[in-house]
């Protein structure tokens, strides 16, 4: 290990009456000897490089609440994305009360909802059918309504534009919506249907302006 500056090897009293006083010697880094009566300098503490920045690792779980661009309470704010949710309808041709019908079915305008099975945000997309439709952030609501919607329009193709079959897709997943050659005889999918058809009506009756689905 080595030391910076010089090593003072030793510190003698000699000459006295010459008037050096206190006699000090060293040896250089070269390995000459020095005698002098000035002590040395104190050596300079080693200046280590900065520790290199290490960024943060990613926290699983939700996002700090005011995270995102879109404000406002995470819940039981059924206006909050109706312009975000006109946009997006109109953009990929889905009627907007349907979509927003889907949202309030899907997760109550909670766009922290994380399901026991693991589906996210405001649409309740799982991460498999996140990941396919390219969305970053489950929990931003533009992204997480992009994404959804953008399923649904998938599925819509798939059945000649069927709303009942799309949004039974939507819940149970086109396998057994194909499996069984129309809606699946699931509890769960059939009570999910008639709590979207609900919904629809009551944001028709809103005034919700509709976008039909291409037929």
């Amino acid at each position: 290990m080595g030391l910076a500056g010089p090593v003072v090897v030793a510190v003698v009293a000699l000459l006295p009456a010459a008037g050096w006083g206190e006699i000090y010697t060293y040896r250089t880094s070269g390995g000459t000897r020095v005698f002098t009566n000035a002590p040395p300098a104190p050596a300079e503490p080693a200046r280590l490089p900065p520790l290199p920045l290490i960024p943060s690792a990613p926290v699983l779980g939700l996002p700090p609440r005011g995270a995102f661009a879109l404000s406002g309470p995470s819940t039981g704010t059924p206006r909050a994305y109706d312009a975000l949710i006109r946009a997006i309808a109109a953009r990929y041709d889905i009627e907007y009360a349907l979509v927003k019908a889907i949202i309030k079915a899907e997760s109550d305008f909670d766009r922290y909802a994380v399901s026991r099975a693991g589906a996210r945000g405001l649409m309740q997309l799982m991460p498999a059918t996140a990941a396919q439709h390219r969305v970053r952030n489950v929990f931003d609501p533009p992204d997480n309504i992009e994404g959804g919607v953008r399923h649904l329009r998938m599925l819509l193709d798939r059945y000649g534009g069927n709303e009942a079959l799309a949004v039974a897709a939507y819940n149970a997943g086109h396998a057994r919506v194909d499996a069984a050659g129309g809606i699946p005889p699931i509890a769960e999918t059939r009570e999910y249907l008639a709590r979207v058809w609900r919904y629809r009506a009551a944001y028709l009756r809103e005034g919700g302006a509709r976008v039909l689905a291409r037929r």
